[in-house]
């Protein structure tokens, strides 16, 4: 960022770099153009009331007249907008040429850096303005040297010179260091803005990410399990039409039954309810009804035992006990070719345990990641700050075993 003063947005040419437009100062700009010309009314008064002869006053207020007229139409807008580049030293130089004259005529004149110090400020870089300074503040000084040939007075002008572009210069410079400070401030209060935008909207943008996957989650675990289901029911209903109907028809209603909680299901879904089994009951009696009806959907006995789990347990934490619990059972359902299942749901000591044993034919474990089915059970307890291992080999059935604090 440059240094000089944050002006507005230029409308003309611009140097690349210079701060963007404060609406604070184009609002009080109005109050330099009050300053510079009440200054320069009181400036021309004292020049046309001073010592010099007439026509050397009157010239004198002429070219303060034309300073003023200079600022009016060029000068103005440079302060105003910002403008840089090339056109705030042509405007000062024609402007120091002016005050020259002016100064060389009625030495009163040199009032007039009231006007044309502030302007420097307002124009050019801390360096270039105090070089500025010292180039107005100076010709009184070679004026004075030259018509008194170096004597006292011009010694007296030339320390009242010196004083002046002191002054000027270290307060100019403080306040241009303010200005810039209060211009970066704002850019990083508008970065900071936009910045808290963009948080928010990545931390939206991760709840739609993380509800979506909840759902998907959801999806898999009932519904899609639940058709399945349907399709094998229905399936083994076709298949003992012919032979044995009454095996058929319990087919059928084991199907109706199955649809029909997997209707509940999603109606819960929906709502964004609890899963239908745990609706007025606790997990164990949830986890039974699940292995029950895997029994009866697959004629493959589930043993389930719960020791210590009486205590009450987070909703959170019982829906996702009871999603493994179905996911599980389905992998083996679909996978495993099971003889036999063990559900083991157990609590001790802060946490609640449970695992799934099957004696199928087991599998070997992916060593770059798991399934849908696996991915979304781990996924699922890790969300409960729990974890989940997998263990099984060919021939050795697999064992599904997650843990989560509830203390």
């Amino acid at each position: 960022m440059s240094d000089h003063l944050p002006l507005a947005r230029p409308t003309g040419p611009v140097s690349t770099g210079d701060p963007p437009p404060s609406a604070a100062w184009v609002a009080r700009f109005p109050l330099w153009d009050a300053y510079f010309a009440v200054l320069t009314v009181a400036i021309g008064v004292a020049v046309a009331t001073s010592a010099p002869p007439v026509p050397y006053r009157v010239g004198s207020v002429a070219l303060l007249a034309t300073i003023s007229i200079w600022y009016a139409v060029f000068g103005r807008a440079l302060m105003r907008y910002g403008v840089g580049g090339s056109q705030p030293y042509l405007y000062l130089s024609v402007a120091l040429a002016l005050y020259v004259a002016a100064v060389a005529l009625a030495s009163s004149a040199s009032f007039a850096l009231f006007v044309l110090l502030p302007q420097a400020f307002m124009l050019l870089p801390t360096a270039s303005a105090v070089g500025a300074v010292v180039v107005f503040t100076a010709v009184q000084v070679v004026l004075d040297w030259l018509r008194s040939g170096g004597g006292p007075d011009a010694r007296e002008t030339l320390l009242a010179a010196v004083m002046i572009a002191v002054v000027v210069s270290v307060t100019g410079s403080w306040v241009q260091h303010l200005f810039v400070d209060a211009d970066r401030r704002a850019a990083l209060v508008d970065e900071l803005a936009a910045s808290r935008d963009e948080v928010a909207r990545l931390s939206r943008q991760a709840g739609v990410d993380a509800e979506r996957q909840r759902l998907a989650g959801e999806i898999h675990d009932t519904i899609a399990q639940g058709l399945s289901s349907v399709v094998m029911l229905i399936q083994a209903a076709d298949a003992e039409l012919d032979r044995d109907t009454g095996q058929a028809r319990r087919h059928l209603a084991l199907a109706v039954t199955t649809a029909r909680a997997n209707l509940a299901e999603a109606r819960a879904l929906v709502a964004a309810l609890t899963p239908a089994e745990l609706a007025g009951s606790p997990l164990v009696e949830a986890v039974r009804r699940v292995a029950d009806r895997f029994t009866a959907e697959t004629g493959v006995p589930v043993t389930l035992a719960t020791p210590g789990t009486q205590r009450p347990l987070p909703t959170p934490v019982e829906v996702v006990l009871l999603r493994v619990t179905q996911e599980a059972l389905a992998n083996a359902r679909k996978h495993a070719a099971a003889g036999r299942v063990e559900v083991r749901l157990e609590g001790r000591d802060g946490v609640v345990v449970l695992e799934v044993r099957d004696d199928g034919c087991g599998f070997t474990i992916p060593p770059a990641g798991d399934g849908y089915g696996l991915a979304s059970m781990r996924n699922r307890v890790e969300q409960v700050a729990g974890t989940l291992r997998v263990s099984s080999s060919p021939g050795a059935g697999t064992t599904v075993r997650a843990e989560v604090p509830i203390g």
